[in-house]
């Protein structure tokens, strides 16, 4: 991984060792969300004092705050300006607070990037955004992007590569020249359906692209197989596949719609129509539409008039299985649950497995937590008694 020294230097300045700061540099670029095992295994230190120290560096500064999340025990979330703004990137959405399943997902993303840390990934929108239209001579229309609408006054702003999964260049097979390869990170919380949508916000950029890779992250291998199959359907066989069928196809979807044939909507045609306008548009395009609708040319003639447009394309598909995921639940005696003791004699709590012997590290909260899901269970207890009360 990138990190620039003058930058790690300006973290280290506001009170860390240089482990630290370079820690801090790639949670504030990559993820903004971290636990203290990411810290562990990226200094390569073991649970106990150097890990409290900066735990308690972290909260007293009012760098970080924590929270206690089940299944995910304590979670810190990056969020000063002072240690974003040294850095350059004060104005990233990593420093705003997320839904809990945003907060798996840069989880999951941060123990994949410790376990891969010799890859060079690309940290910002403008690195993205001039490697595809600079050095690919990629139309900037077509990159993945979302529209924020500001406030009275302004005028709306367009970001790219919201998603901010990890974007890459390595090698696909042993020996094989890098090429472009686009991280998906599927945290287990997801609906199958968001990583067709991702594929589907990435279809124009990859049309553009003679050869890329997509490398679907999950924590369970249980997901690949359908991953795959809806890759290869929705990426690999239309882009590798005869351009001459997907014209003709768009020639006769149009027809259909032109003509009012749609008694019940097909949203797949409709979805491929949209896309079709944008690839198959000029005058060539329209002049052989309207000569095939006519019937002045048959579909023998019109093949070999975009057989020449088919490139050469090597796609591929590949998964990672996280290995050493923070996602772990305890156990305090039953099945699912997590539990956080108290630590006699400290300010703040200290975990353990079940089992074990006291271990970790103390993060400082107002008043000492128990078991989280026995806490919901019993507040949602109380709050049925109350309602009954009334």
């Amino acid at each position: 991984m990138k990190m620039p020294q003058d930058q790690i230097d300006r973290i280290a300045a506001l009170g860390y060792t240089e482990p630290e700061a370079r820690f801090l540099y790639v949670v504030a670029t990559h993820s903004g969300y971290f636990t203290m095992r990411h810290f562990n295994t990226f200094t390569g230190v073991s649970r106990g004092k150097r890990s409290m120290t900066f735990a308690q560096k972290l909260l007293k500064h009012a760098h970080a705050t924590v929270r206690d999340y089940m299944g995910a025990g304590s979670v810190f979330h990056l969020f000063s300006r002072l240690v974003y703004g040294p850095i350059d990137k004060d104005n990233v959405r990593n420093r705003r607070r997320h839904s809990f399943d945003y907060i798996r997902t840069r989880l999951v993303q941060m123990d994949f990037l410790l376990e891969n840390q010799a890859h060079d990934f690309l940290e910002t929108e403008n690195d993205k955004v001039n490697l595809f239209c600079e050095s690919l001579a990629v139309p900037k229309d077509v990159l993945p992007a979302k529209v924020y609408e500001g406030g009275p006054g302004s005028h709306p702003t367009i970001r790219y590569f919201v998603d901010k999964f990890p974007l890459f260049l390595a090698a696909p097979l042993s020996g094989a020249s890098p090429v472009v390869t686009f991280g998906y990170v599927d945290s287990g919380t997801r609906s199958p359906w968001s990583f067709v949508a991702h594929l589907g916000a990435y279809q124009g950029l990859f049309r553009h692209l003679k050869t890329f890779r997509l490398l679907y992250i999950a924590l369970r291998a249980t997901e690949f197989r359908r991953a795959e199959d809806r890759f290869r359907a929705s990426v690999k066989q239309p882009l590798e596949s005869d351009v001459s069928s997907e014209v003709l196809r768009y020639f006769e979807v149009r027809r259909k719609w032109e003509n009012h044939e749609y008694v019940v909507p097909v949203a797949t045609d409709f979805e491929f129509l949209n896309d079709a306008r944008l690839r198959f548009h000029g005058e060539r395009f329209e002049g052989l539409y309207q000569a095939w609708v006519t019937g002045r040319i048959a579909e023998t003639e019109l093949r070999p008039e975009f057989s020449h447009l088919a490139p050469p394309r090597t796609i591929f598909f590949d998964t990672y299985l996280v290995r050493n995921h923070s996602l772990l639940a305890r156990s305090c005696g039953r099945d699912g649950h997590g539990r956080v003791f108290e630590a006699p004699g400290r300010r703040g709590i200290q975990k353990r497995s079940s089992g074990e012997g006291w271990v970790g590290f103390y993060a400082f909260y107002e008043k000492p937590l128990s078991c989280t899901c026995c806490t919901q269970i019993r507040a949602r207890s109380h709050s049925r008694k109350r309602s009954v009360k009334h």
